[in-house]
């Protein structure tokens, strides 16, 4: 089975994916470090940290539609997550493949900015990251666009009949509704 998790930065997916890593064993694939390999390896593919999470999603589309391919054949369990799948991507997915294919998506759309701000400079890791050490006004800007997105991303995914969880009111159910979502029966399917 392959699982996908996607959706609005800061909304949950690493701890998603290291939540199903710790719990059953299955190893992830973070879409962000095959973006950063883009950004600094190929840099002429126009794959870049700066482009809006669609852009990404678009340009990296071809590649991950060949590594899931390879991924699919090998018949092995293995978890994607990162921003770089829209919805619409991933409805075509899981119809050419069905019962291959778990996917959820995660947001905030229901969250006041100054609300979620607040939670990341408040959870920065130590040593900080690439988000919070930039001004609280430039946090605050990737948290407006990421609310507006996770709106899309929400809509997107009633659109096509896909799996929406919203982390901003509470934040641990929301990732182990998700994380049951995808994995809670999958013992009982092997």
């Amino acid at each position: 089975m392959l699982f996908l998790v996607s959706g609005a930065s800061r909304s949950g997916k690493t701890q998603l994916a290291r939540k199903i890593l710790g719990e059953k064993g299955i190893p992830y694939l973070s879409l962000d470090w095959l973006m950063m390999g883009f950004n600094s390896g190929m840099p002429e593919q126009g794959i870049h940290h700066l482009l809006w999470p669609d852009d990404i999603a678009e340009r990296m589309a071809p590649f991950l539609l060949g590594m899931i391919d390879s991924l699919l054949a090998d018949d092995v369990d293995y978890l994607i997550e990162g921003e770089a799948l829209l919805p619409r991507t991933v409805a075509g997915l899981i119809a050419q493949r069905p019962g291959k294919i778990r996917a959820v998506f995660l947001g905030y759309a229901r969250t006041e900015m100054a609300t979620k701000v607040a939670v990341i400079k408040q959870h920065e890791p130590a040593g900080g990251d690439w988000l919070t050490r930039q001004s609280d006004h430039y946090i605050a800007d990737h948290v407006g666009n990421m609310i507006a997105h996770s709106k899309r991303i929400k809509a997107a995914c009633k659109e096509h009949g896909l799996s929406y969880f919203d982390t901003g009111a509470d934040f641990c159910r929301s990732i182990d509704a998700a994380a049951d979502f995808l994995i809670g029966d999958l013992a009982s399917e092997h």
